[in-house]
């Protein structure tokens, strides 16, 4: 039987699946109302594990995003935008050119 169709009822109103005598559910339950809160949560770890890259300046970066554990998550946006910034910077570091030593001879 189609779950969206009611089931056909009997002559003395049971459904077909009901036996016959059966008394309906009753259909005014009074709805319990959620209860307002508008405290925020407190800050809880996402447990989410950090490996060593073994670069440290990356790591001391990725060291800071466990600070985000215990702040509120308003307090996230800033730590990861100042992460994100450390690890870019780290990797425009590796493309630089190493500047020439005074002695040293590029012919």
């Amino acid at each position: 039987m189609n779950d969206a169709m009611p089931a056909p009822e009997s002559a003395d109103g049971a459904s077909a699946g009901e036996p016959a005598g059966a008394t309906p559910a009753p259909e005014s339950v009074e709805p319990v109302a959620p209860q307002e809160t508008h405290e925020p949560a407190e800050a809880a770890p996402l447990g989410v594990g950090r490996e060593p890259t073994g670069h440290p300046g990356v790591d001391a970066h990725l060291a800071r995003l466990g600070a985000v554990d215990h702040l509120p998550a308003d307090g996230h946006l800033e730590v990861y935008e100042d992460v994100h910034r450390g690890l870019r910077a780290e990797l425009t570091s590796l493309d630089a050119h190493p500047a020439p030593r005074p002695n040293e001879n590029r012919s």
